[in-house]
């Protein structure tokens, strides 16, 4: 398993550090006998069954995409017959080129970026679920600002600037509805796009007054004096899917049993993550070099294949009265 993931820095520090590229680039030392064995007497391929079959895959540098990490480490993508590499992109929107290009096989993307980029012509398809909001209770993720800024609740987001990591996509659509519950004017905020491990030192430093952020940094911004102003997942489409799996409409039609042993590989990785929480969080501390006192106490989300139609229906009809879609969007279609 070869892996590119940003770098979560230490609780007590509230830092965080640079990527870094952790590739083994040595080449092994060759062996006839074992060429022999692999490729036969006359140098020819070894049956594809006895082969595990590579694929990129896209990921996030936030918590849940550890649980990836943790499927690869327990052996649930090998038994399925799959080599998988992880590669780190700010947003999902910047993963979905990769895919339809062939770069990557497959990603993980939040399904509003799915839903531009299928408006936009490209044949992307959603093939199953990975994780998602919880629908009561404290949520995994959140717009916070610093306890002194004066901004106690979503009224007083009119005019202010807030920190989303990628432009027109969940995060600015449920702010515009959590406002405009309010009884504010979503046009009046001033979105600004930023990686989430930038944010914290943004928001300490004043240079925006709202970050809207996912776990562990709703976690690390509580421990450095921010609050929650409110979760606006929770206050427009509760339980709605966070991340979905994608992967190219060309891949999806010229090999369909890969695509479906991929899906099964996963929906046992979500599974397995689900019931098995401290596993994640064990496989955060090595997966992001996540401080591990921060690893236990950051909250998890769902992880499962199911998503919720309402949830989706409802980030689809917000979407296009703001403006981020230019049409509706047909359900039929668009879910697995």
């Amino acid at each position: 398993m070869r892996t590119k993931m940003c770098v979560l820095g230490a609780i007590a520090a509230l830092t965080l550090v640079a990527c870094g590229d952790a590739d083994d680039t040595t080449e092994p030392e060759t062996d006839p006998a074992a060429d022999t064995a692999a490729n036969g007497e006359n140098g020819e391929e070894a049956p594809e069954s006895d082969e595990l079959t590579e694929i990129m895959m896209g990921v996030l540098p936030i918590g849940p995409s550890a649980a990836l990490q943790l499927g690869v480490d327990e052996g649930i993508f090998e038994e399925h017959g799959f080599d998988v590499t992880l590669e780190s992109g700010q947003g999902g929107a910047a993963l979905l080129p990769a895919v339809v290009s062939g770069q990557m096989e497959f990603a993980i993307s939040n399904p509003l970026s799915i839903m531009l980029a299928r408006g936009e012509g490209l044949d992307v398809r959603m093939v199953t679920g990975y994780s998602h909001a919880l629908p009561d209770g404290v949520d995994i993720n959140s717009i916070m600002a610093m306890s002194d800024s004066g901004i106690s609740g979503p009224a007083d987001l009119e005019g202010k600037t807030v920190a989303v990591n990628t432009l027109r996509t969940m995060g600015e659509v449920s702010i515009n509805e959590t406002l405009a519950q309010a009884g504010g004017d979503p046009s009046t905020i001033q979105y600004v796009e930023m990686g989430f491990p930038d944010m914290p030192a943004a928001l300490e430093s004043g240079n925006i007054d709202v970050a809207w952020v996912p776990e562990p940094f709703q976690t690390i911004l509580q421990g450095a004096g921010a609050e929650i102003i409110a979760h606006t997942y929770q206050d427009t489409m509760p339980g709605v899917a966070t991340m979905s799996v994608i992967t190219s409409g060309e891949l999806m039609d010229s090999d369909p049993e890969l695509v479906e042993r991929f899906v099964a590989a996963v929906d046992e990785v979500t599974e397995f993550s689900q019931n098995n929480p401290d596993r994640v969080r064990e496989t955060m501390v090595t997966f992001l070099e996540m401080d591990e006192e921060l690893a236990q106490v950051v909250l998890l989300e769902g992880f499962g294949a199911e998503m919720d139609r309402d949830a989706m229906q409802a980030l689809a009809d917000l979407s296009l009265e703001y403006g981020v879609l230019s049409a509706p969007v047909d359900m039929d279609s668009f879910m697995p």
